[in-house]
């Protein structure tokens, strides 16, 4: 139980925090990091219409990014107060859950799901309608937290308890993803897809907390261990 009476990953978090999701310096700083690093690898549209689905969409942090890119860009999210946001940043939204979407087979030309796979108890049916909704050749993007002592550590423990960090509670450790599991289920629904690890820039998050920057870099390395990132296309 965390403050509040909510338990550990509970949505009505995000429902709570909905003012903080357009703040650079607020609560969700980090995921506004992390929507900058997808869009560095989502190619422009390739011609008028194509579509991007963004699961988890929240307060549509994608949005100015895809906008840039061309596509029509699609949220999906199950609360309404981050819905609201996302359709305000001019994103079309749907409410439903991210291992239901009430979206047609092959609908996408890509697919993100940016940090919702260590948020849900089934992250292989998360990635199997991600496989459903894109077309053959579609591409996609996700990020997550891996299983693991390391990553539980630096996730919870510190990050939580930092100032400008996660709020407490936000996660639960038991749903952190197994890497090797998802890779495998992955390769089972014809998704060609390779992982690689995440971390902020050190001297850019210093001057963020000095009020020196209004955004951090995300920059990749090879341990996939606390945050991981994951490129693919659809065979």
């Amino acid at each position: 139980m965390i403050a509040g009476g909510l338990q550990r990953n509970d949505p009505a978090q995000y429902d709570a925090l909905a003012d903080e999701w357009w703040q650079p310096s607020g609560e969700f700083a980090a995921l506004h990091w992390l929507a900058a690093s997808r869009a560095e690898h989502i190619p422009p549209a390739a011609s008028h219409g194509e579509v991007l689905v963004d699961l988890a969409c929240g307060g549509g942090l994608m949005a100015p990014h895809v906008a840039r890119l061309g596509y029509r860009h699609v949220g999906v999210d199950i609360g309404m107060p981050g819905l609201r946001l996302a359709r305000d940043h001019g994103m079309l939204v749907a409410r439903g859950s991210v291992l239901h979407v009430p979206l047609a087979d092959g609908c996408a030309d890509v697919v993100v799901a940016g940090e919702i796979l260590e948020h849900v108890e089934d992250d292989v049916g998360v990635l199997s309608e991600c496989a459903r909704l894109l077309r053959p050749g579609g591409r996609l993007v996700i990020d997550g937290l891996a299983a693991g002592r390391l990553s539980v550590w630096i996730n919870v423990h510190l990050l939580e308890r930092l100032p400008g960090g996660p709020p407490r509670g936000l996660h639960d450790p038991a749903l952190f993803v197994d890497r090797q599991r998802l890779l495998a289920a992955a390769d089972r629904l014809g998704l060609d897809l390779r992982l690689v690890g995440l971390r902020p820039s050190m001297r850019e998050a210093v001057a963020w907390k000095l009020g020196r920057r209004d955004t951090v870099r995300m920059k990749p390395i090879r341990s996939t261990a606390v945050i991981f990132a994951g490129y693919g296309r659809k065979r």
